[in-house]
């Protein structure tokens, strides 16, 4: 593919050889004279200088810079990914259903979908033009899969789980397994049937190893174009906005909901039964128990372990800080005048 040709269908303007055939992608440190690369972060802006990337997508603020041709764009970081998708495809593996896959007589699936060796799909469960169920996943009984979506090897989908066009989730996802529900009584807890399902929307991402819990009553739900990283837990009957993100081993509890465009970094545990308003944006690590109107950037520090009730009460003191420190530096200077 020409620069030219991938500039038009990516909608980036050409600065030199429109002619240049673009043959792959790579880092500005290691791309050869065929390859295109990406500057996004200023970080690298050093490496301008040296590399020998045939093309180089940038900004406008980065043109001047160039001794190589050019991708330019606003968004410099979309658009190396639009072009990456194109001059790498994700492979298209044959339409059919593998001798070794075990398809319910009630199921129903079109004519192009690929079901790899070992592959599960239950009783009346439906699955669009285009899907691709890559080796040992599991789809259960009632399932709803939307067109073009890909199951990687050894998914899971329990039953009544449904996902919209263009998903992908990755290997050794689960979604629709039960929640945390049980209910104490006296010396035993008692198991609350989870009857509800999971529902993703259009070009969702669950990674590797990630769990979505089905919902006790109601659907747990994920939305449209929503980001989860490897080894993400979301609760039962969480409901998470469009575009949110949730970065990995983040945990998510119970009837919790996030609202859209939502960014929420590694490792932050986010407590049941509250909600995060749009756009909200949680620093890695963050505990956060109570809910959050937004928008905004918030973040909490991890303190040592202590008693729940000494933790409350210091956690009191600490949004009090900063009355405290007015407080004492008007008595210092009330000291100091008396003094002087």
């Amino acid at each position: 593919m020409t620069l030219a040709e991938l500039g038009r269908l990516v909608d980036a303007r050409v600065e030199g050889d429109g002619s240049l055939r673009i043959t792959g992608v790579a880092t500005l440190r290691s791309a050869g004279p065929g390859e295109l690369s990406f500057l996004a972060n200023s970080k690298y802006r050093r490496y301008l200088a040296e590399t020998r990337a045939g093309a180089v997508v940038v900004d406008e603020s980065s043109v001047a810079e160039l001794h190589t041709s050019a991708l330019v764009h606003a968004n410099p970081y979309a658009t190396f990914a639009r072009a990456a998708r194109l001059l790498a495809p994700d492979p298209s593996p044959a339409a059919g259903v593998h001798p070794s896959a075990v398809v319910d007589d009630s199921a129903r699936i079109a004519p192009g979908v690929h079901v790899g060796p070992r592959c599960i799909v239950g009783a009346g469960t439906e699955i669009a033009e285009g899907c691709i169920l890559h080796a040992g996943a599991i789809v259960g009984d009632d399932c709803r899969i939307g067109e073009g979506t890909v199951l990687k090897a050894g998914v899971i989908l329990a039953d009544r789980v449904a996902l919209g066009r263009g998903v992908r989730v990755h290997s050794g996802a689960v979604i629709g397994s039960d929640g945390f529900g049980f209910a104490r009584d006296g010396d035993e807890w008692v198991r609350v049937p989870q009857l509800g399902g999971v529902r993703v929307g259009d070009h969702a991402d669950i990674g590797a190893n990630t769990t979505v819990d089905r919902g006790a009553l109601e659907d747990t739900v994920i939305g449209a174009q929503v980001k989860l990283d490897n080894l993400v837990q979301i609760g039962h009957n969480c409901d998470i906005g469009e575009r949110t993100v949730i970065a990995g081993q983040a945990g998510v509890a119970g009837s919790t909901t996030i609202g859209r465009d939502c960014m929420i970094g590694g490792a932050c545990a986010i407590g049941g039964h509250i909600r995060l308003g749009d756009g909200v944006v949680v620093t890695g690590g963050s505990n956060v128990a109570n809910s959050i109107d937004g928008p905004g950037v918030f973040s909490s520090t991890t303190t040592p372990v202590e008693t729940n009730r000494s933790w409350r009460r210091n956690a009191v003191r600490f949004t009090q800080l900063d009355d405290m420190a007015r407080r004492l530096r008007a008595l210092e200077r009330g000291t100091d005048e008396k003094e002087g």
